[in-house]
């Protein structure tokens, strides 16, 4: 008899399915967990960034005895300048808190070709402000890292001078407190506030262009807080937090009088806003914000109000913010709104209760 032919190894086209099917479904079981690594690594780069602002915020501090500007103008000075907002009274410089930073972040390259104490919007410095910084930009953001052009009330390109504005893009912004200062305080002589949160008791006050007199948190226009005005302490007030361009263009560069910042997508509460909101945000309750129902409104991170003028991460489940010691923190959208009002707000006199 002859031999029998040697049976030679391989699949059969049943075994080579079930194989593809295995790899399919350990695909799909590993997808999510590649995703939740990648979500990871950019929640910790951008916490990374906004350690580095919060040093670089005490830098600062230590050099001047106090805190950067939200942004510096000349709102009050008479004459005032022929480019100052009639309504707001935003003027020039115009330089925000962002820009006061960047000898701190390594960034002397472009510091020391600026001019402080010149317009934003000055010739000599065109090139400067529309440079990318790697340091305001957040990789969980899918909005926009480029540059962007100012607009004014009807979203079109603002000029000045001549020209238009264009600045270098942030994912970052700096606390106004509970209240907002935005469009109400210049020529307005007094203003609504909130003074207390948990009544919603309002009260007068004397604005004349002075922001302090509505502001309560470390940052506004022309502010210069000290250590020693935080009476909720360092570790217990928000500096700083997020602001993805997929709800709004900000920027690290400062104001332009006669701008204002457009949402990208609709929602109940949201419209333009003045141009402080380039580089502030707020908490809420503000004086005279009132939601549908008559509430005032207080919006944390990802509140569905969605704000140009509140945080708004991608990350999943909330946000970063950087507290006034330098610490971050990750705080859930889902956080108490009154403790978050409380954390804005850098001498509400707090509960204790922790922010998370």
């Amino acid at each position: 008899m002859p031999p029998h032919p040697a049976k030679t190894a391989g699949f059969t086209l049943v075994e080579l399915l079930v194989v593809i099917a295995i790899i399919g479904v350990l695909i799909s079981v590993m997808l999510p967990a590649v995703a939740a690594t990648r979500g990871s690594a950019r929640q910790m780069h951008c916490a990374s960034n906004l350690k580095q602002l919060g040093l670089a915020m005490h830098s600062f501090q230590s050099g001047r005895g106090h805190f950067p500007p939200g942004y510096q103008s000349a709102s009050t000075v008479d004459p005032p300048p022929a480019t100052r907002d009639a309504v707001t009274w935003d003027a020039p410089p115009g330089w925000g808190w962002g820009a006061y930073l960047l000898p701190h972040i390594e960034a002397d390259y472009l510091s020391d070709t600026i001019r402080y104490d010149q317009p934003i919007w000055d010739a000599a410095h065109t090139e400067i402000i529309r440079q990318t910084i790697a340091t305001f930009l957040c990789p969980a953001a899918t909005g926009d890292a480029q540059p962007f052009l100012a607009s004014d009330a009807a979203g079109n390109p603002l000029t000045l001078d001549g020209g238009p504005v264009e600045m270098g893009r942030s994912h970052y912004v700096a606390s106004h407190g509970q209240e907002s200062c935005w469009g109400e305080c210049g020529a307005s002589t007094t203003g609504v506030v909130f003074t207390n949160i948990y009544t919603s008791e309002t009260t007068n006050v004397q604005i004349d262009g002075d922001a302090s007199q509505v502001a309560d948190g470390p940052f506004y226009r022309n502010s210069k807080t000290k250590v020693r005005e935080i009476k909720d302490g360092l570790s217990r007030t928000i500096f700083l937090g997020e602001h993805a361009s997929g709800l709004s263009d900000k920027t690290w560069v400062g104001v332009v009088p006669g701008a204002y910042t457009h949402p990208r997508f609709s929602s109940p509460e949201n419209g333009p806003d003045a141009a402080a909101t380039l580089v502030l945000v707020h908490a809420g309750p503000s004086g005279g914000e009132l939601d549908i129902t008559g509430e005032p409104i207080i919006h944390p991170i990802n509140f569905p109000t969605y704000h140009v003028g509140q945080m708004y991460a991608e990350h999943v489940g909330g946000g970063n913010v950087c507290l006034g010691d330098g610490s971050v923190r990750f705080v859930s959208e889902y956080v108490d709104l009154m403790v978050w009002a409380e954390w804005s707000s850098m001498a509400d006199g707090d509960s204790g209760e922790d922010l998370q």
